[in-house]
């Protein structure tokens, strides 16, 4: 079973090292522009501190989530991008206060959780520490759009195993988001950890499997990296498809990346041919 307290610190971690990174930028870079259409350094605060407020009602107030599910259905299908785009109006100072004051209150409640209660989400219902695992992908995802906006190079840290399980725990998710059915075998994921050791999930024997760096593979779940960008490494047809397919973040089927959009890695796991 997954330690919370431990996940939870990893998303303060994780949230810290993003706040660090914009908390000293001038307006005009919270303005700039990040490969995700539309969306600039502020939209991806301004989700991030939106979602974590989401969040928090699935983990406090359950009882008024169905309230929320049906307000956003009368919304409309872009209220994800008018929430950003309400919340990037707001002075870079405002909005950073906003998204640590709510990502602390959300830690609190997510910390209270009972054992064994799930909370209800956009997707399916999860437990606590699988909604931390969840927030902590989303801001490392989000993170990266920072990043590669400023043209910035992040080390990669042990957190990205959390995401790495989360993104083989809903490979039949994201099939299903698609509509398409998921692979009836379990798939073997082996990733070159940033420590230098290697990440395995699913069986040894199993028939079809993906090699490769952890990071790439957190980035093409994520929907940051198209595969081909990447030094991932399927064997099997099934493991192709699934990285066409793959993310583990809820809503409908994102766009995700370009081929070519960004540089193949220079520092992750060595490409086999089989």
């Amino acid at each position: 079973m997954a330690d919370l307290g431990v996940i939870l610190g990893d998303l303060d971690a994780e949230s810290q090292a993003l706040d660090d990174v914009v908390a000293d930028l001038p307006a005009s870079d919270w303005a700039r522009e990040t490969p995700a259409a539309g969306w600039t350094i502020a939209h991806q605060i301004a989700h991030l501190a939106w979602t974590d407020e989401k969040a928090l009602i699935a983990a406090a107030h359950p009882e008024d989530w169905q309230a929320e599910v049906e307000s956003l259905l009368t919304a409309g299908e872009h209220y994800v991008d008018e929430a950003a785009a309400e919340g990037a109006e707001l002075p870079p100072g405002e909005l950073l206060e906003r998204w640590r004051a709510g990502r602390a209150r959300l830690a609190e409640a997510l910390a209270a959780v009972p054992d064994g209660q799930k909370l209800p989400w956009y997707g399916p219902p999860m437990s606590a520490a699988s909604m931390v695992t969840a927030r902590l992908m989303e801001t490392w995802a989000h993170g990266q759009d920072v990043y590669d906006a400023l043209g910035l190079r992040r080390e990669p840290t042990a957190r990205l195993w959390h995401i790495a399980r989360f993104g083989t725990r809903t490979r039949d998710f994201a099939y299903l988001l698609n509509s398409l059915a998921p692979p009836t075998e379990e798939f073997r994921v082996e990733l070159a950890a940033p420590d230098g050791t290697t990440w395995t999930f699913g069986p040894e024997d199993a028939a079809q499997k993906l090699t490769g760096g952890a990071v790439d593979f957190c980035l093409v779940i994520t929907q940051r990296r198209h595969p081909a960008d990447t030094d991932l490494v399927a064997q099997g047809p099934d493991v192709e498809e699934w990285l066409t397919v793959a993310q583990a973040f809820a809503g409908p089927p994102g766009s995700g990346r370009e081929a070519g959009q960004f540089a193949p890695p220079t520092d992750s796991f060595p490409r086999r041919r089989q």
